[in-house]
C-alpha cells in the first residue's frame, strides 16, 4: 500500500513539473518575435547588476564583522 501512494505522489509530482515547463513553453511560443530578442539582453544586464550589488552588499557585511570583532 506504501508503494503504491508512494509512486503516485511520485506520478503527480512528474505530472505538476512537466505541466508548468509545458505551460512556459506554450507561453514562449505565444510572445512576439521581437521580444524574445530584446528580453535577453536587457535581462542579462539587470542579473549582472543584481550580482555585484550582492556582492558589493557581502563585502560591506564582512567589513562590518570584521570591525565588530576588533572592537571586542
Amino acid at each position: 500500500m506504501k508503494a503504491l501512494l508512494a509512486a503516485l505522489f511520485a506520478v503527480m509530482i512528474g505530472l505538476t513539473f512537466a505541466g508548468s515547463t509545458y505551460a512556459a513553453e506554450e507561453k514562449k511560443m505565444d510572445a512576439p518575435a521581437a521580444a524574445p530578442a530584446a528580453a535577453p539582453a536587457g535581462g542579462e544586464m539587470k542579473k549582472e547588476e543584481k550580482k555585484a550589488e550582492k556582492k558589493e552588499r557581502k563585502a560591506k557585511k564582512v567589513k562590518k564583522e570584521e570591525k565588530k570583532e576588533e572592537k571586542k
